[in-house]
């Protein structure tokens, strides 16, 4: 089983989280702020990650800290249960139409960090979380895990839509990616013998 457990405690904040990379897509997600666990239960469901991870945050300041840290503690989660990466696809892409708007998603586990966001928002609130803060957690998130991630939104007018369909693309890409490859199982997927 490809498994991690960790936790990531600061003055800030203090996480725990747990994945399982051949899971089903469950999930137990309590972060305090509402938009924010929908959307990470989003990608749990549809990458078929399992994933428990729980933020006691310094939400009387702001949103920041819990969302940003718990991109990084899930994203290291993530590195850690792939370990060397053997087998896996390592690329993959997808477009996640949700009504009026088509998100495109495309990575690479390549345990070179980097992130393109080509998505806006005309809000500066869904429910209760502030939305400069998507494009900080797909960074963080894209850091800790080693993906080089490609988010740009098509077109789309509704911002719960927007944030949905970037969250839903990226399952379904790291859902394709960290799949194992039946013609490539034990082999490390770069000529360079590493990721």
């Amino acid at each position: 089983m490809r498994t991690a457990t960790l936790r990531r405690d600061t003055s800030e904040t203090r996480i725990s989280v747990s994945v399982n990379l051949d899971g089903t897509g469950q999930y137990d997600i309590h972060t305090g702020v509402g938009f924010f666990d929908h959307m990470l239960e989003q990608l749990a469901r549809h990458s078929l990650i399992d994933v428990t991870l729980h933020c006691d945050g310094d939400l009387h300041i702001d949103q920041h800290h819990t969302v940003e840290d718990s991109a990084l503690a899930l994203g290291s989660a993530v590195a850690q249960a792939l370990g060397d990466k053997r087998g896996i696809r390592r690329y993959a892409d997808a477009l996640s139409p949700m009504d009026e708007t088509l998100t495109r998603v495309a990575l690479d586990i390549s345990g070179r960090p980097w992130l393109v966001w080509k998505t806006a928002f005309t809000q500066t609130r869904l429910g209760e979380m502030d939305t400069e803060l998507f494009q900080h957690w797909f960074h963080s998130f894209a850091q800790t895990a080693g993906i080089t991630l490609h988010v740009e939104t098509l077109y789309g007018d509704n911002n719960h839509h927007i944030a949905e369909s970037a969250y839903k693309g990226l399952a379904r890409a790291l859902r394709e990616a960290i799949e194992i490859d039946p013609r490539k199982v034990g082999v490390i997927p770069s000529t360079k013998g590493t990721l």
